[in-house]
């Protein structure tokens, strides 16, 4: 077998040429994702491509990567941040005047906002702010063309998420007293909350998502496991909150994790429910609508991932999707249901050849007690798949999951010679909720004993040699590195923390304002309080700091200096105490970065160091 040519860190991770297309609700124009100055902006063209596209928006700080059309396709809104603070800001551009500056629709400092359109409203949007309290999330309407802001719900101190209802009624997610998951109507009148339904907070470590009003303004869709271990698509009855389940899966959750594309398929001008997703191995949709079942047939056939980005115009008629896939991401195509014609639209990264990078494939993993924990091991192409040197790659949260998909950092890792394994231990999110509850206290515990099972399993099948393994991982990912290197000092030759925790009641207290509040589903029941002096000791008996003296893998530690979820002095207090003693560490800090590199330079660094660190320690192609 012949090798694939060294593909350069540039290539994989400088920005794609154009990605996120979205078709306007007029269907005249697409609006798409690409490079102005070396960072992403927002870019406008007619759906006939007869005219030149023309860029909208104009950041050379920080790459944009959330927009929408307006409801009347009138205005552009997207969110920016400052260096990765999480500050985010809604802005408005203009398509039909891309020289004009963009408008901050929320201009005060240190808040963070988001948006919603407003079905039924076209020039209105709701915007979630933290601008009276800096704990709580209010409820405003913002006019788009004017930028007026008017307060529509004061937080009462316990809303996680404000849910707008077609007639502008609002919903939300809210934290009972009790720690308790409460779906509510507010009512204006009175400002008071009206609870519909109540769910078991244990259930639920994220809050309920997703959840979206019904057209009629009398239900609500939302994903529950009540009553059962999987995540279905169930209908609340706003009148009597009556649960009636609309849609499952026999194995698979719904896809119920806001990192991944929206389980609930909407009719775009209606907002009626057409599909839902599910995820397994690989993503399911069930088509819930007719007409939809007849798109999904014509759609699927157009390429062989994954549907991620699903776009119509408000009349059903023309469609832009793009697809998800392990070696060929992000393809988008235009569609027309009316006269069956599809186009490629374009390939975000057309300079890299599908052939030559290689196949992320499902595998399971038995754990040590049985738990069967659903993974994904990537193999370099053009080598024999035994005695490899193997990244054992760990993803954040970690109430979050792997996926099939293109990754960078794999497909680069797999160019240079090593195995990739991608682990959904327990705690991960989608296989069920008793796989999830299983991490219940089991921070560098059994959440780390699967990781270390999936090691022994892949030297056990021959993938990977035992003397050249590392760990790398991202958040949660980090901490789990660092754990690697402290609780099992001898099963990893290199190790590199990604922003990572080093302890978990530091990073408690340090957590952003928004966040606080609202931690006794997920960090306080999973690890502990650290305002209890004795789940503090637990918790720092759990923490990589209070074992510094244990390491002696190589380490690579990289951080952002602006991260507000996991702050500097995580990475800083570990380096520091590594140093004191002598060891050897190496530190990466980009002052103009948050919780993970957006700018490219930063991610090309990054990555040039994690070649030229595994190839020292693991031996892999330079």
């Amino acid at each position: 077998m012949a090798l694939p040519r060294l593909i350069t860190v540039e290539e994989f991770f400088r920005p794609p040429v154009r990605a996120g297309a979205t078709i306007s609700p007029d269907g005249t124009r697409i609006a798409y994702l690409a490079p102005w100055r070396d960072r992403l902006n927002v870019w406008v063209q007619d759906v006939g491509g007869d005219q030149d596209p023309r860029c909208v928006t104009a950041d050379d700080t920080r790459s944009v990567h959330i927009y929408h059309w307006t409801r009347d396709s009138r205005w552009l809104l997207y969110m920016q941040d400052n260096g990765g603070d999480e500050n985010w800001h809604v802005y408005r551009a203009d398509p039909d005047d891309p020289d004009a500056p963009a408008v901050d629709l929320t201009p005060f400092p240190d808040v963070r906002a988001s948006f919603e359109l407003l079905a039924a409203r076209p020039g209105k949007a709701l915007v979630q702010m933290n601008n009276c309290h800096p704990e709580l999330f209010d409820a405003y309407e913002v006019d788009i063309a004017t930028g007026e802001l008017t307060l529509v719900a004061e937080n009462p101190g316990t809303v996680v998420q404000w849910i707008s209802g077609p007639g502008g009624d609002l919903f939300t997610n809210t934290l009972t007293a009790d720690g308790d998951v409460e779906i509510s109507q507010w009512d204006p009148a009175t400002e008071t909350l009206r609870p519909v339904r109540v769910y078991a907070g244990e259930d639920h470590p994220l809050g309920i998502y997703p959840v979206a009003v019904t057209p009629d303004g009398t239900g609500v869709w939302l994903g529950s496991n009540q009553g059962s271990d999987r995540t279905r698509l169930v209908r609340v009855d706003v009148a009597t909150g009556e649960e009636t389940e609309v849609d499952s899966h026999p194995v698979f959750d719904l896809a119920a994790q806001p990192t991944l594309p929206s389980p609930l398929i909407l009719r775009e001008r209606t907002g009626e429910l057409i599909g839902a997703r599910y995820y397994g191995q690989r993503q399911v949709i069930h088509p819930l609508d007719p007409e939809f079942a007849w798109v999904m047939d014509e759609l699927t056939v157009l390429h062989d991932g994954d549907l991620g980005g699903i776009s119509s115009d408000d009349s059903g008629r023309r469609w832009v999707v793009t697809f998800s896939h392990d070696r060929d991401p992000g393809v988008t195509y235009f569609y027309d249901h009316a006269t069956g014609e599809s186009r490629l639209l374009f390939r975000p990264y057309p300079h890299l050849d599908p052939e030559s990078l290689a196949p992320m494939a499902p595998v399971t993993i038995t754990a040590r007690d049985g738990l069967e924990l659903h993974s994904y091991l990537t193999l370099p192409v053009g080598v024999q798949p035994v005695g490899l040197p193997m990244v054992l790659l760990v993803h954040g949260g970690p109430w979050a999951r792997d996926c099939w998909g293109f990754q960078p950092d794999v497909q680069l890792l797999a160019n240079r010679g090593y195995a990739v394994l991608q682990v959904n231990f327990r705690g991960s999110t989608g296989f069920g909720k008793a796989f999830t509850k299983a991490a219940v206290g089991e921070f560098a515990g059994t959440m780390h004993d699967d990781l270390i099972d999936a090691v022994q399993w892949a030297v056990g099948r021959g993938y990977a040699d035992r003397d050249r393994i590392a760990i790398f991982g991202g958040s949660y990912g980090g901490y789990a590195a660092l754990v690697g290197v402290t609780f099992t000092p001898d099963v990893f030759a290199a190790a590199i923390d990604y922003v990572g925790i080093s302890s978990l009641a530091n990073f408690m207290r340090t957590l952003p304002n928004v966040a606080r509040r609202f931690l006794a589903n997920n960090w306080h029941r999973y690890v502990g309080d650290p305002d209890d002096p004795a789940q503090e000791a637990d918790m720092l008996a759990r923490s990589p700091i209070t074992r510094v003296d244990r390491i002696r893998t190589p380490l690579l530690v990289v951080q952002g200096a602006n991260d507000s979820r996991v702050v500097q002095a995580e990475s800083d207090n570990l380096v520091e105490a590594l140093r004191a003693r002598g060891a050897e560490v190496e530190y990466m800090v980009k002052a103009d970065e948050g919780h993970g590199f957006v700018n490219p330079e930063n991610g090309i660094d990054l990555y040039r160091d994690v070649e030229r660190f595994l190839a020292q320690h693991l031996g892999g192609r330079l």
